[in-house]
C-alpha cells in the first residue's frame, strides 16, 4: 500500500477514469444505507447551529444531510453530477436547504479559512493526489475548525474485499492506496503541520443483506468500483470473483446462516486545524 503517488499526468488520467467509475452503477443505492455513519460524524465534529460546513467528495449526501439536520449551513461537493442530484433530491425531501456544487476535491473553488467544520464520509479517500486533497481540505477550514472524516480501514471488510478484487483487477499502478486514509501514521503525514491534533476512534459499520450473494449482487449492480471491476472480466472469471467476494463475507458474517450481517471497520477521524 505504500508505492509512491504517479505524476501528475498519470493523475489527472485516472481521476477522468475515476469520474466515469464512480458514475457508473448508482452508488446512492447503496450510499444511503451507511447515514448512520454520517450521523455519529457530525457528533463526533460537535457541529454547532449555523456553522459553515463542507462535505468533499459528499457522494448522495449522508454527512451532508446529518449537518443540515443540526442547523449548519451546509456546502455539498462532489466531482460526478449525478451524485449532487441524488443529495439534492433528498434535501428537498427533508426541507433542508443545502448548496449544492461540483466540485474537484483536489481543487476546491472556496477561499481559505471558509469553513468551521469540512467533512466527507468514505469520499475524499479515493482522491488520487491524496497529499492535495488533504491540504485543500485543511485550506478551506479555519484555524481551530475541524476536519471530519469517515474512511474504511485495511484490515477491514471493505479493505478485505479491495484485496480481493486486486487480485482480478490490477488497480492503477504508482498509486497509493486509498486504504492509507484508514490508519493513523498516514492521516499525520498527509496533514502534518496543518492539524493541531488528530483524533481516530475504530468503528464498525453492519452491511445487513440476505446473504453473501446478494451483498454482491448489489455491489455488482451499484457500486461503481465493483460494477467496473465485473465489467472488465470475462463471464467465466466474473464468477470466479463472484464466488471469492461470496466466501470472504461469508468468512465475516456473524448473523445465523439464512442472513448476512458483516460488521466492516472504519477509522472515524476529528482533525482539529492548527
Amino acid at each position: 500500500m505504500d508505492t509512491p503517488t504517479s505524476t501528475a499526468t498519470d493523475l489527472g488520467a485516472l481521476k477522468a477514469t475515476q469520474q466515469t467509475v464512480w458514475a457508473s452503477g448508482d452508488y446512492a443505492v447503496l450510499g444511503i444505507t451507511l447515514q448512520i455513519v454520517g450521523e455519529q460524524l457530525a457528533e463526533a465534529c460537535d457541529l454547532r447551529c449555523d456553522e459553515r460546513v463542507l462535505d468533499v467528495a459528499a457522494g448522495n449526501g449522508n454527512a451532508t444531510l446529518a449537518a443540515a439536520r443540526r442547523g449548519c449551513d451546509v456546502t455539498s461537493t462532489d466531482y460526478v453530477p449525478a451524485l449532487l442530484d441524488r443529495g439534492a433530491e433528498r434535501a428537498r425531501a427533508e426541507r433542508l436547504a443545502v448548496s449544492f456544487r461540483q466540485a474537484d476535491a483536489e481543487a476546491l473553488p472556496f477561499d481559505d479559512g471558509s469553513f468551521d467544520a469540512v467533512l466527507s464520509t468514505f469520499g475524499v479517500m479515493f482522491t488520487p493526489d491524496q497529499h492535495k486533497a488533504a491540504q485543500e481540505m485543511a485550506r478551506v477550514c479555519r484555524p481551530g475548525g475541524r476536519i471530519g472524516l469517515a474512511n474504511w480501514t485495511p484490515g477491514g471488510m471493505v479493505g478485505r474485499m479491495f484485496q480481493v478484487m486486486a487480485r482480478h483487477v490490477a488497480p492503477p499502478p504508482g498509486v497509493a492506496s486509498p486504504l492509507l486514509w484508514g490508519t493513523e501514521a498516514h492521516l499525520r503525514e498527509l496533514f502534518g503541520a496543518r492539524a493541531a491534533a488528530i483524533r481516530s476512534t475504530p468503528r464498525h459499520f453492519n452491511f445487513r443483506y440476505r446473504s453473501a450473494a446478494h451483498l454482491v449482487d448489489v455491489l455488482r449492480a451499484w457500486y461503481g468500483p465493483t460494477h467496473k471491476a465485473f465489467g472488465a472480466l470475462s463471464p467465466t472469471r466474473a464468477q470466479v470473483l463472484h464466488h471469492d467476494l461470496s466466501v470472504l463475507l461469508d468468512e465475516l458474517n456473524v448473523a445465523a446462516p439464512n442472513s448476512l450481517v458483516v460488521p466492516a471497520e472504519y477509522l472515524e477521524v476529528v482533525v482539529q486545524r492548527a
